[in-house]
């Protein structure tokens, strides 16, 4: 039987590296790569905290020579700046708050590399990621980790199927202590190092001082309701829905209720706040759709599992396909929920499908 050819992602981390070593103990051919995603890695996160970052590609060498592979750095920094900054920083000038994660392995993680790896004749690409693919009588489908706490399907379900049918998750029916318990058994030396955190392109972590500094500081003002002037703003785009710190607002509010961001507004550079109440979400519009499997038909409703954040608890939910985009109508009201996220549905631990959410009513 011909050996299975593969490339290993290498982050530099703890979950990259055990994935790669079980890929060879499954009997794969494997070469470990790590991505550059910065022309100027000095820009990105440092330390611990991020996951671009010239330490990080030392390790993931390291790592490699331990288990015994060859080790190539692929320059994708073009494509990580096209596919994920600028549509970062073009979704917030919208008034929407996007999820790089998602973006990044949507574009490059499983579109760039895995095109690249198949380009090059390998037959697949092994990730550390925490998510599960069963194969069916439709081909792979996604499935949620055994390990709930670090399940990664949400910011998976973005993938086409031929990109499914590429990706190979090696940790997926593995809890992360014993990810780290069989590194420090491997003899790697990344065992212990802390996961990444935070914006890998945000050198400070300051989201909104990076954004003011890419985007410009214009000011605006912050409305109730009813358009009455409550306060200003330094950059309407530095906000998210939900906020209720740093509003720094003028005019009190004579109830004494705290007040949140209801609503970004570009065009007219203002921000809508209101009661905590005013942020109950009954309904979602997303679009558009990518299905784990077969399209449902237009307009048949199903039931199933919302999913709007990345470690959010599953929403039951009734949806639906109207040809155009995935409509998702929840038993109970979710609180806070912006524009430019993921909407997940699940059947169970199945992936059914996900789009970006574009509408909250």
């Amino acid at each position: 039987m011909t050996k299975l050819k593969v490339i290993a992602a290498m982050s530099g981390g703890v979950d990259s590296a055990v994935a790669a070593a079980r890929a060879v103990d499954a009997g794969y051919e494997v070469v470990g790569v790590h991505l550059a995603l910065s022309s100027n890695p000095q820009k990105y996160r440092s330390g611990a905290r991020g996951c671009c970052t010239i330490e990080d590609s030392h390790d993931a060498r390291r790592a490699a020579d331990v288990i015994g592979i060859p080790f190539y750095i692929w320059d994708m920094a073009e494509e990580f700046h096209k596919g994920v900054v600028e549509n970062f920083l073009s979704e917030y000038q919208a008034g929407r708050t996007p999820n790089p994660c998602l973006r990044c392995n949507e574009k490059i993680k499983f579109e760039a590399v895995l095109d690249r790896a198949k380009a090059l004749g390998f037959d697949g690409v092994v990730t550390g990621h925490y998510a599960l693919t069963k194969d069916g009588p439709d081909g792979k489908t996604l499935h949620r980790a055994a390990d709930i706490e670090k399940d990664q399907s949400y910011v998976l379900a973005v993938l086409r199927r031929d990109q499914i049918e590429g990706a190979i998750f090696p940790l997926g029916d593995t809890v992360k202590t014993d990810t780290r318990k069989e590194a420090r058994q491997r003899g790697l030396f990344v065992a212990n190092k802390p996961d990444s955190h935070d914006i890998c392109f945000v050198p400070s972590g300051d989201n909104a001082g990076w954004l003011r500094d890419k985007l410009g500081s214009e000011t605006g003002d912050i409305l109730d309701q009813s358009g009455n002037k409550l306060g200003e703003h330094k950059g309407a785009y530095t906000y998210t829905i939900g906020q209720r710190r740093g509003l720094a607002l003028t005019v009190p509010d004579k109830s004494g209720e705290p007040r949140y961001v209801l609503k970004i507004e570009p065009k007219s550079n203002t921000v809508v706040v209101g009661t905590h109440e005013n942020l109950a979400i009954n309904t979602i519009i997303a679009t558009p759709p990518v299905w784990c499997g077969a399209t449902p038909e237009v307009n048949q409703e199903l039931r199933g599992f919302a999913q709007v954040r990345a470690h959010g608890s599953p929403l039951t939910t009734s949806y639906k396909f109207d040809g155009q985009n995935l409509i998702a109508n929840l038993d109970e009201p979710v609180f806070g929920l912006a524009t430019g996220q993921a909407l997940v549905i699940y059947d169970g631990d199945r992936v059914i499908g996900s789009a970006t959410i574009c509408e909250t009513i």
